[in-house]
């Protein structure tokens, strides 16, 4: 009977492998004769050559209908090749690539003893988290497993985790450290790259791990990229990763994805000092909307979300930027996507790829860096077909050159005027608040300083004009006793330090510390009596040091008798005129004297010897040599030969530098192979012998919940340590009649011996 059932499992099992291979073989039969003119009959997704297990996940996800971005896309992505996507905001990218990546492991046979077969790469942890939710709502009756690695996590637990994983979602710094780090992790079967806001992320600064993250993958990989706008630097990416790519949804003239048709967009004129205000009237307003809030900056957030929470306007306030912690950030992110009336004030990051549902403003407080931001945050409303409006404040010196900007790539936006018994003030208020609340002074101090600064780093200086800003009047609409001042540093390399992990901003400020440099700009190494003497609340030292490096002189009417005298400069009149004869019964210095006095020192300065270099015959030249004009003349024009000699040294520079980085890359490389090595020895050496075998599908929402095993271990209790009359050798019998036994060291000791041996 057993043997009976036994045999029927395996006839089942062997039916059902043969019956998947039969609908593989017809689905792969479907992709190759599925041509271009099918792109426009097929309106749902069960037009298209989809696995079953797939479509069942769109429809229990409600995905039924494909947009336009989708139609062209999962066609040539099934057939394996390179794509180029770019499309409208709330078009539906997310789709357009999740599901090629499911079929493509499909028909590449993965499973999840193969390692990491897929990545895909977001600019934002909450693009990441959104991506890994859509992921398992349409992937959930596939047997892959997925992973999410975001910023704001513990990395041991997710090294412990990662080389299980088939599909692997995060953000560029994150996965760049498990590539780096991890040794579990193996990307020799990886076949499908997914880089989602591509330009996104080479402009939040990106680009090293992005590189890094290109250097570890196989060129002979299918990759998908997606990105709003085609700039230069998306160009030169796609030129990297990418062979022979199909470009979907892009214009001919390459400019940015139009807006939505069904959002309603519209500007102001406003001063600068009057923006909170008519922040506050308009959300007083319109109490019944979901309002999404854009500042340039994150000081800008938390200060406006503190000062208006405690004014309270009758709406549920929330905030949103890049320096919070990942758990605020993410309930932050469900709080919103959740609520009816709600708004949020945000930073950019919330710009890109993120849906939440319903917004019906779009409120742009400070001016986007360009069109391409422009279109990114009111993109966040008006998604899929629905309806939805957007508000940009402009500044007079802003308005002109913006809306230039917006015209040229066909953005249609319409002037409103504000009405003035609809405005409101809250001046007195914050400026009661800054008054009783030192906390509250200082977010505004700070929030001032970072708009100035954001103003500064921005590139297009017609739009952005640093003077044209009314300091005073903008310090008194933030309840500011007067204007802080302002300290400007950085500008483009914030970005990279921004994204740099904390190890190596440590790493990099212990290189730096301890360094300075001289007059001739040459790093050396500051010692700690330079650091002692460049204290400024030294009393007794300072004075000395002054006089000792020149920088103290001593007063007409000092007495040179004087205890202070000491280690000063005797004498003050060393300019000696022509013709005159130098008094030398004034006082000097032992040297100077010695020098002036001795023949040998006095002509020392004057023959200085210099080096000498020599050249191929052995003939000896000074490192300087002047040419003969003449003969500088009949090598031609002067110009000519300086291109000539540049171009031969920036030639040998190059070939120099091809050297030392294919060394530097072979040192690298050898150094992660044996620490990784040494840590899969550690691993192979940490492992359990009874380990259950631990599968993980995509239905699982995150890596927190992956790889629970159901049995528990047993810890057993630790033995005593055994009381020393137990202490028995082994080898002692009865027989021997000689008992051996620790000497006995205390009273107790001495009592439980004797009951032992009356007993026995």
């Amino acid at each position: 009977m057993v043997k009976a059932q036994k045999k029927n499992k395996k006839l089942d099992r062997k039916a059902k492998r043969q019956s998947e291979e039969e609908e593989l073989a017809s689905l792969k039969k479907r992709i190759e004769e599925f041509q271009s003119e099918d792109i426009n009959e097929a309106s749902q997704f069960q037009d298209y050559p989809i696995s079953e297990g797939t479509l069942q996940g769109l429809r229990e996800a409600n995905y039924v209908s494909m947009t336009d971005i989708q139609k062209k896309t999962i066609p040539h992505a099934l057939k394996g090749e390179d794509i180029i996507g770019t499309a409208k905001t709330g078009s539906g990218k997310t789709l357009a690539f999740l599901i090629p990546v499911i079929e493509c492991l499909i028909h590449n046979n993965v499973t999840e003893y193969d390692g990491l077969a897929a990545l895909i790469v977001s600019p934002t942890r909450e693009l990441a988290i959104q991506i890994f939710e859509v992921l398992t709502k349409i992937g959930k009756y596939n047997s892959f497993s997925a992973g999410l690695v975001t910023g704001g996590k513990d990395v041991q637990f997710e090294k412990e985790r990662i080389g299980r994983m088939n599909i692997l979602v995060g953000t560029p710094g994150r996965i760049a450290q498990h590539f780096n780090q991890s040794a579990g992790i193996e990307t020799s079967n990886l076949q499908i790259l997914v880089l989602d806001e591509a330009d996104r992320c080479l402009d939040m600064g990106f680009r090293k791990q992005i590189d890094s993250i290109l250097g570890h993958l196989s060129p002979d990989r299918q990759t998908l990229l997606f990105s709003a706008t085609q700039s230069e630097s998306v160009k030169d990416l796609a030129r990297l990763s990418l062979t022979n790519p199909t470009k979907i949804g892009v214009s001919s003239d390459n400019t940015v994805s139009a807006t939505p048709d069904t959002l309603d967009q519209y500007y102001i004129r406003i001063n600068l000092e009057d923006k909170l205000d008519v922040l506050w009237s308009f959300i007083k307003t319109h109490l019944k909307s979901k309002i999404l809030v854009f500042f340039s900056s994150s000081k800008q957030v938390q200060y406006a979300y503190e000062s208006f929470r405690t004014l309270q306007p009758g709406i549920s306030l929330m905030r949103l930027y890049g320096r919070h912690k990942q758990t605020s950030r993410l309930e932050t992110t469900v709080k919103f996507s959740h609520a009816q009336y709600a708004c949020l004030f945000a930073t950019d990051i919330v710009a890109r790829g993120l849906d939440f549902p319903a917004i019906d403003w779009v409120v742009q407080v400070d001016c986007p860096e360009d069109a391409a931001t422009y279109v990114h945050r009111v993109g966040r409303c008006a998604r899929f077909g629905r309806p939805g409006k957007s508000l940009l404040m402009l500044l007079p010196s802003e308005e002109e050159p913006m809306l230039k900007r917006l015209k040229t790539h066909d953005i249609d936006i319409k002037n409103m005027n504000i009405k003035k018994n609809s405005k409101k003030t809250i001046r007195p208020q914050l400026q009661s608040l800054c008054f009783k609340d030192p906390q509250m002074k200082n977010l505004g101090q700070r929030a001032f300083i970072s708009y100035y600064r954001s103003i500064y780093v921005q590139k297009d200086k017609e739009i952005f004009d640093i003077n044209t800003l009314p300091a005073e009047k903008f310090a008194e609409s933030l309840g500011l006793p007067g204007a802080p001042k302002i300290k400007i540093k950085g500008g483009e390399g914030n970005k990279e330090k921004k994204n740099m992990s904390r190890q190596l901003m440590e790493l990099e400020k212990a290189d730096n510390d301890g360094e300075v440099k001289d007059e001739r700009g040459k790093k050396t190494t500051k010692t700690k009596y330079d650091r002692m003497f460049e204290r400024q609340n030294q009393t007794v030292l300072s004075k000395e040091y002054l006089s000792m490096t020149g920088t103290g002189i001593r007063k007409d009417n000092e007495d040179s008798e004087s205890d202070d005298d000491f280690m000063k400069v005797k004498r003050a009149d060393h300019d000696i005129k022509d013709g005159e004869t130098p008094d030398l019964t004034l006082p000097v210095s032992k040297r100077a004297a010695k020098k002036a006095l001795s023949k040998k020192l006095s002509i020392k300065d004057k023959g200085k010897p210099t080096k000498l270099v020599f050249d191929d015959e052995g003939e000896a030249h000074p490192i300087y040599e002047l040419e003969d004009e003449e003969d500088f003349k009949k090598k031609g024009d002067a110009k000519d030969q300086k291109r000539e000699f540049v171009t031969k040294e920036t030639d040998a520079m190059n070939e120099a530098d091809v050297e030392d980085k294919a060394l530097a890359k072979a040192k690298r490389q050898e150094k992660k192979r044996k620490r990784k090595e040494a840590e899969r020895r550690l691993q192979e050496e940490d492992l359990p012998e009874d380990d259950g075998e631990v599968q993980v599908t995509l239905g699982t929402p995150d890596l927190d919940r992956d790889l629970e095993s159901s049995d528990e271990e047993v810890k057993e209790p630790k033995s005593k340590k055994p009381k020393w009359f137990k202490n028995i050798r082994k080898g002692d019998t009865e027989e021997s009649g000689v008992v051996e036994i620790d000497e006995p060291q205390t009273i107790e000791d001495l009592e439980a011996l004797t009951s032992r041996l009356i007993n026995e």
